[in-house]
């Protein structure tokens, strides 16, 4: 059976997320970590370096403008859980208006970094990022952080946690208090 976007909303709302597992010819496991990776909104961590970048406007990020090139771009990796079913889940969700992205750009307007989740309610489901040049990850995720703030959102969720996400000022939370603010998150609308 194949992988619908109503099913990776409903997952999310309950709190799991869909990924691929290359090694069993892509098939989509559902996973529901004991606990889970968050960046509070308001402990997002911007080094001295990354403060510099942004100060240097080397970079300018748009939203939603090229979709599905930076979920492929996310999914060029050694470890993929990003498979094509997941490519036409999201752009499905994408173009119901659930599935962001986040783009990073250079002065050419050449795509260098990003981002993409999906958002429900006040929460946002971080799922990847992906960079060509220095910091221009980094520069999306401010700007995502921003932007949430600015629609009133109380939960970015990036689901692990990894070395990179702690620098940013990634913390865990158990599954337990993840549903909670989850729920709280849930309830509203960003309209």
């Amino acid at each position: 059976m194949s992988l619908t976007a109503q099913q990776v909303l409903y997952g999310y709302s309950i709190g799991i997320f869909p990924m691929a597992h290359e090694d069993e010819n892509e098939k989509i496991y559902w996973y529901e970590p004991e606990m889970r990776g968050i960046i509070p909104l308001d402990g997002l961590k911007i080094s001295k370096s990354l403060r510099q970048t942004l100060r240097s406007q080397k970079f300018h990020v748009t939203i939603n403008q090229s979709f599905e090139q930076v979920i492929r771009l996310c999914s060029d990796r050694k470890n993929k859980w990003i498979s094509e079913e997941i490519i036409r889940v999201y752009c499905e969700l994408h173009e119901m208006g659930f599935a962001f992205s986040f783009e990073t750009r250079n002065n050419d307007g050449k795509l260098v970094g990003g981002l993409y989740g999906v958002a429900l309610g006040r929460a946002f489901f971080g799922e990847s990022m992906f960079f060509k040049e220095t910091d221009a990850s980094k520069v999306a995720l401010v700007y995502l952080v921003e932007w949430m703030k600015s629609y009133h959102f109380i939960l970015l969720d990036t689901q692990y946690i990894t070395d990179h996400l702690k620098r940013l000022g990634a913390n865990e939370m158990t599954k337990e208090d993840y549903l909670i603010v989850l729920n709280e998150a849930l309830k509203t609308d960003i309209t």
